[in-house]
């Protein structure tokens, strides 16, 4: 089970320091013309808020149990990527994106099964 906490942790990492990076370096006009419409629905810093959370997120899930360092961050950066997705789940309920529900689910799950293997039974 420690080898699976791995592999989605890293694979969470991975997705959302994309994610993230991309939020940060593009436009919010050029996100919306990329697909990302509901960027339309907050101001330039939010988004860019949104994209540092993400890469600090990603960082999180690795990072410190990687280093032996504070590991105690690893289940409380699933949990806070996982707060994240409820967000994007409720903005794209909001707007009718049925699809980008179904990917948000799919991270909220990843991201709380990491955050449930880490704060309990698998902890560092």
């Amino acid at each position: 089970m420690n080898i699976a906490l791995w592999i989605v942790a890293i694979v969470l990492a991975v997705g959302f320091a994309a994610a993230g990076a991309m939020k940060l370096a593009q436009s919010k006009d050029k996100l919306a013309a990329s697909g990302m419409g509901w960027v339309e629905n907050f101001s330039p810093s939010a988004v860019k808020a949104i994209g540092a959370v993400e890469i600090l997120g990603a960082v999180g899930l690795v990072l410190p149990a990687a280093v032996g360092v504070a590991p105690i961050l690893v289940p409380l950066a699933a949990a806070g990527l996982a707060l994240v997705m409820v967000g994007a789940i409720i903005v794209h309920a909001r707007r009718g994106e049925a699809q980008s529900i179904a990917i948000n689910v799919v991270l909220l799950a990843l991201a709380a099964f990491v955050a449930w293997g880490r704060f309990g039974p698998y902890a560092f």
